[in-house]
């Protein structure tokens, strides 16, 4: 209402003569402006006094508030009806915050006028009022009625922000209002902050667990040498970009050394030839950036360089794509060379046997034959066949792999004294096992030692095998490697246990043992870690063998060991059949003898004796034999692969009853795989007087 009539008032002078009314604003303008421009340019004069006098900045704030006091008291006078007006305006300018006419004006001021809030507690008191000062006057500047009203508020409102030196100390006064509403805004960004610290600590933990996890699955423990996430080259997904850009290189450098010698560049040829050498000792053996010496670097320039040269002088596209055919060719050549070679350095590892093996084995023999034949007996002979006890077959020409299958057997074992270990091996190794087991008895077991070479049913008129292998051309295929027909495929093939009556003596067991029922079967390269009694209690549902099945999806099937382009073997045999594991077999030696297993395995050795059928060894003549006549037993009795496969589950090895090194890395060579080697050498007593001797050890 106040405002209302102040504008009524205007109005009706408004109203009045042309004569009157240009009087009145003549006089309105004389007496309220000639104050404001004194205010402001004495103002301004007074802004360079030195801040360090205290008593000059006292002058100037009194000096200041009276020329407020008389703006004010002026226009009072007057315009009575409109100082409610003003009153108002100056009042709520200060608590309006963003909805006041000051913010307003500031916020919709063009960008040359518009003030930059900045924190001017260190500022100094003159520059500010200076500011201040320059501020009120761009405002007055466009003058109208209502803008000296809005002009006027915001110089109230401004005058209660200005900061004074008092004593040498900075001071804002505030008012209650405007403090309390601070604070609640500097709670409300504490508290916002807090929460979005919290929010990105939780997201960055979460984020940083995750690709932890992620990359340990990336990690393949198998791999042997140095390898660890922390490592600077494994923060880079291209750690190897340099390495690979000199070979790139390298290749590169090697087709314009061709074409530079056959166009008689000998000095780029040199130079060429030259950064070669240069780039080929940088890498040595680098595997990752990180290995490169510093020198790298200089070595990528000097050789990116010479290329450039060599481009511009030799390049042709005919040349250079003919030059790299005849590289590739070469080097596929070479790597069909490695690979065999490759092959034939495994076999050649994983069939030699160690010199502290040997060193045993001879030691022993000859401390055997110096007993007399009283001291070589063992005893409980009686138990050898009697069917009532749990009768083990092993056939070994390794001592110290045989004295691991009995001590982890008997160690597992709920009973020894019920085990019967039936031991055959040849006649260089017959005085060392026979030593051994003298030395190291079984506890309460049962253990016995034979000789192959003994038995004397075993000859080459009854066994195809050994007829086959005195034959001409089966000694051409073994001992003739570089022959055309034998090939590079032949090679795993021309190991010695091909060769033995030992491997094959597994096709013989009623013949061996003709007195027992039952008899399980074992392997040298495997361990015991579980009581195998249970194993004499399956129910083998009237078939011969009980063995684990080895087929996946697609691997271990009759088609991966069997000539199915043969029409003996289309006809007789499911390619998708699955196949199963020699190593831990139970044999039902009753139902051996009924089915006439041995006839069985005869009549396919004599099909073979080109080996159309299959390759040498014995599982395949075992699937063919036993097919149609073996029970699957649980696969938890029998674990493979750990003489070839790195990935098998700890797990699965920790729960398994028989653990198997089946493959060329067997845990007494140098090439096993150190992470299950433990398993193994854990039943062995390396501080036996033996062992110390011939140098073996952990």
């Amino acid at each position: 209402m106040a405002l209302k009539r102040g504008l009524s008032g205007v109005n009706r002078i408004r109203g009045g003569g042309g004569g009157s009314r240009s009087a009145i604003v003549v006089s309105v303008f004389l007496c309220v402006f000639a104050p404001l421009v004194f205010f402001f340019f004495v103002g301004r004069g007074v802004l360079y006094i030195d801040s360090s006098n205290d008593y000059a900045n006292a002058s100037v704030k009194q000096s200041l508030d009276w020329r407020e006091r008389l703006a004010m008291q002026s226009l009072r006078s007057l315009f009575s009806k409109e100082a409610s007006v003003l009153d108002v305006i100056t009042a709520s300018t200060a608590d309006l915050g963003p909805f006041s006419l000051d913010s307003f004006k500031k916020n919709n001021l063009s960008p040359s006028w518009r003030e930059v809030e900045v924190d001017t507690s260190f500022r100094n008191p003159q520059v500010i009022k200076q500011h201040q000062n320059v501020t009120l006057l761009q405002k007055v500047s466009g003058f109208s009625f209502d803008k000296l009203q809005i002009a006027i508020a915001d110089t109230i409102s401004d005058s209660s922000n200005i900061i004074t030196h008092v004593g040498g100390s900075h001071q804002k006064v505030e008012t209650p209002e405007k403090l309390y509403r601070r604070q609640l805004r500097e709670k409300r960004r504490e508290r916002r902050a807090n929460e979005l610290v919290q929010h990105h600590n939780d997201d960055t933990i979460l984020k940083l667990e995750n690709a932890a996890i992620e990359r340990s699955k990336s990690v393949d423990s198998a791999v042997l040498g140095k390898y660890s996430i922390w490592r600077r080259e494994n923060e880079n997904d291209n750690s190897d970009s340099n390495i690979r850009l000199m070979r790139d290189q390298v290749i590169m450098a090697r087709v314009y050394s061709g074409l530079a010698k056959l166009k008689n560049k000998t000095e780029l040829l040199q130079e060429l030839q030259a950064r070669i050498k240069d780039s080929q000792r940088v890498l040595g053996e680098s595997t990752t950036d990180s290995d490169l010496p510093r020198s790298a670097h200089d070595k990528l320039r000097d050789m990116g360089q010479v290329l450039a040269k060599a481009k511009m002088q030799l390049y042709d596209c005919k040349l250079v794509t003919g030059k790299l055919r005849a590289m590739l060719q070469t080097a596929d050549e070479q790597v069909r060379s490695l690979k065999k070679q490759s092959t034939f350095l495994a076999q050649l590892a994983a069939k030699t046997i160690p010199n502290a093996i040997h060193c045993l084995s001879m030691r022993l023999t000859i401390d055997y034959y110096l007993l007399s034949p009283e001291k070589r007996k063992f005893p409980r002979s009686e138990n050898l066949e009697n069917p009532n006890l749990y009768h083990y077959a092993l056939f070994s020409d390794n001592v110290l792999a045989a004295s691991v299958v009995v001590n982890s057997a008997i160690r597992n074992a709920k009973d020894p004294s019920k085990h019967v270990f039936h031991l055959v091996t040849d006649k260089l190794n017959f005085g060392a096992m026979n030593m051994w087991f003298l030395l190291n008895p079984p506890g309460k077991a049962t253990i016995h030692v034979e000789n192959v070479d003994e038995f004397k049913w075993l000859n080459s008129s009854y066994c195809p095998v050994l007829r086959q292998l005195e034959s001409a051309a089966m000694k051409e295929f073994y001992f003739k490697a570089d022959h055309p027909t034998s090939g590079s495929s032949n090679l795993k093939y021309r190991n010695p246990k091909y060769l033995s009556m030992l491997n094959h003596l597994r096709f013989y067991l009623p013949e061996v043992y003709p007195k027992l029922n039952k008899i399980l079967f074992l392997d040298d390269d495997i361990i015991v870690q579980k009581d195998l009694t249970p194993l004499w209690e399956v129910n083998l549902n009237g078939k011969v063998n009980g063995a684990v099945e080895t087929c996946g999806e697609s691997f271990h099937r009759f088609d991966k060991y069997l000539n199915f382009s043969n029409p003996h073997i289309a006809r007789n045999f499911n390619p998708n059949a699955c196949g199963w594991a020699y190593g831990m077999n139970m044999f039902d030696l009753k139902e051996w003898k009924k089915r006439d297993i041995t006839g069985i395995y005869h009549k396919w050795q004599n099909m073979n004796e080109n080996r159309t059928l299959w390759k040498l060894g014995t599982l395949p003549p075992g699937l063919i034999t036993f097919y149609g006549l073996t029970h699957p037993l649980n696969k938890a009795w029998h674990v493979l692969g750990l003489g070839y496969n790195p990935s098998i589950a700890k797990k699965d090895i920790e729960n398994a009853a028989v653990v198997h090194y089946n493959g060329n890395m067997k845990p007494w060579l140098e090439l096993a795989m150190s992470k299950y080697r433990p398993y193994w050498t854990k039943y062995i007593q390396f501080d036996h007087p033996y062992l110390r001797r011939c140098n073996l050890h952990e």
